[in-house]
């Protein structure tokens, strides 16, 4: 809807503590830096239009668990450069505005591009700040904005004819972020595919508008004529060691800004692997639920020895099932799959209760000797089997993860959503040890859990060096109000039955931020006591994404708004 100067402005939901009058001049301020097609307000209910993976909205969550006018956006901002950012997040400060910035608005099963505080001014950053800046060949790592997405970064290399030299690392679906899925810390599956790890250097507008970057981006690189650099400070070209060395000198400052609310990172730099000269993906199919135990132990020491060179995943067989198919194709029964009928689906896709997804990287004989070692360990185990892509000839999950492990953007993992009518999701996200007792015990509790709640257990154990990723996928009817409540209801039972085992969630939908924020409780909270602290130092009035992983400022104080 057109916004007219001098008419006042009207959204479905204020920002808490803000007049209609305080919005409307923020708002007409607003369009002054970014121009009036690049504000929407959010202004009715039928605003609120689900969209989808493809199509991402930014006003409210898709998958909503919680009302879905609950956390939904006063209006959206579309910047189109860094100083339209600043500009931006000084007049949030100044009008006392509360900020809730995204990339994509593809973090589905996490709460989307929705606002943690209702009320807060949702901004696009990826809409018009989408530019691959640079990649080094030589340094084997790009520099880019919030928009590129691992689809475009590939499509990039592509085009300019690189792709035979440097592979990118993808997560499940290609259409994310790179920049936000790595401030997340997601991860992918090459040996590149810890994206915290590896990004190097960031770019960041500060709760003040003020521009900073980190590690050897703090020190300026010597103009080659000798004159000094007149330009727009974000424009200026970074240190040559930018994106090399993470570090600096002094405190490292990155980690700052990761799962957190204390700045808007417009630049990142991440580190892509050079071809390694030689690839083969494989699939291990191990037959029986038991046999995780088994599994686990075997995959640890391969694992830190790096004779598994990538982050491997190890999946039960729903999650495969629903990838080639939906549940009516396996089962009339509208309950969780039972026994026989998981053996049933394991016979029809030829796959075990577990199947294990890998890869081997580097020249032919290195790949045959790694081979041999991986074949032998897991041959331990009664009734497994290999099998190479070529192996089958139908389509399969195997084809898919061929190209995943490979670093090629897929979207085929999509599918497992409409595993059920009116598919939507939340991530149920535990880390384990890497043993076989843990991993039967988390698998255990989580899977009698989701069971009770009439859902299908759908996960994946993704394997770190030290620890693994236990992804549990609840899938429930998006237009079944009871179904809405029995996945809220059970996720917040698994956060506490994990809780009392010792095991904490790395990542999170909004509506579980406080709940998982809460668990991480040693020596009377210190934790959260010191984040606090850093956030209202640094952001005293508290505008930028409130309530962000359960760190709410004091000028929103979480007595008020946690759930």
């Amino acid at each position: 809807m057109t916004i007219n100067a001098g008419q006042p402005v009207a959204p479905l939901v204020l920002p808490p503590g803000t007049t209609k009058e305080t919005f409307t001049a923020f708002i007409h301020e607003v369009v002054q830096v970014v121009g009036p097609d690049n504000v929407t307000v959010i202004r009715t209910q039928e605003d609120l239009k689900d969209g989808t993976y493809e199509n991402p909205v930014f006003s409210h969550d898709i998958y909503h668990v919680m009302d879905k006018d609950y956390m939904v956006a006063s209006a959206i901002v579309l910047p189109a450069s860094v100083p339209e950012v600043q500009d931006i997040v000084r007049l949030a400060g100044k009008f006392q505005i509360p900020l809730w910035p995204t990339s994509i608005g593809r973090n589905v099963g996490y709460g989307g591009a929705a606002p943690r505080l209702p009320g807060s001014v949702v901004l696009n950053l990826g809409a018009k700040m989408n530019r691959v800046l640079e990649v080094s060949v030589e340094g084997a790592y790009a520099l880019v904005e919030p928009g590129v997405t691992f689809a475009g970064l590939y499509d990039y290399l592509v085009q300019h004819n690189l792709q035979d030299k440097l592979w990118i690392d993808v997560p499940d679906i290609g259409g994310g972020s790179v920049l936000g899925n790595t401030l997340d810390r997601g991860v992918g599956y090459t040996p590149y595919g810890d994206h915290w790890m590896m990004h190097c250097g960031l770019e960041v507008v500060l709760p003040t508008g003020e521009l900073m970057r980190t590690g050897m981006g703090a020190l300026p690189q010597p103009p080659e004529n000798g004159r000094k650099y007149s330009g727009r400070p974000d424009e200026e070209p970074g240190n040559k060691c930018w994106q090399l060395f993470p570090y600096g000198f002094g405190p490292y400052n990155d980690g700052l800004f990761s799962q957190s609310n204390l700045g808007i990172v417009t630049k990142l730099g991440i580190w892509l692997m050079p071809n390694p000269g030689g690839y083969q993906s494989y699939l291990i199919t191990i037959p029986r639920e038991e046999d995780l135990r088994q599994a686990v132990d075997i995959i640890r020491p391969l694992r830190l020895q790096m004779v598994l060179q990538n982050v491997p995943t190890l999946r039960h067989i729903l999650l495969d099932a629903g990838v080639v198919g939906r549940k009516k194709d396996y089962t009339s029964s509208n309950g969780p799959v039972d026994e026989a009928g998981l053996d049933a689906i394991c016979k029809k896709l030829n796959l075990g209760r577990w199947n294990f997804y890998g890869a081997l990287y580097g020249p032919e004989a290195t790949r045959k000797a790694l081979w041999s070692v991986i074949k032998k360990a897991f041959s331990a185990i009664k009734g497994v089997k290999f099998f190479f892509p070529e192996d089958i000839k139908e389509y399969c999950v195997l084809h898919v993860r061929d190209k995943t492990l490979q670093g090629i953007p897929t979207f085929d993992e999509l599918k497992w959503v409409d595993w059920i009518p009116n598919g939507s999701h939340l991530f149920f996200s535990p880390i384990s040890k890497v043993t076989g007792d843990d991993a039967m015990l988390q698998y255990s509790v989580t899977k009698k859990r989701v069971s009770e709640a009439g859902f299908d257990f759908i996960g994946t154990f993704t394997v770190g060096l030290r620890e693994m990723h236990h992804i549990v996928c609840i899938v429930f009817d998006k237009n079944d109000d009871d179904s809405k409540k029995r996945a809220h209801k059970l996720i917040k039972t698994l956060i506490a039955d994990c809780a009392a085992h010792g095991w904490g969630e790395y990542r999170t939908h909004l509506a579980l931020m406080d709940q998982i924020a809460e668990t991480y409780n040693w020596n009377e909270n210190i934790l959260m006591k010191f984040n606090e602290r850093i956030k209202n130092a640094v952001d005293p009035k508290g505008i930028l994404a409130p309530g962000k992983s359960g760190v709410w400022p004091a000028a929103y104080p979480k007595s008020v708004y946690k759930l």
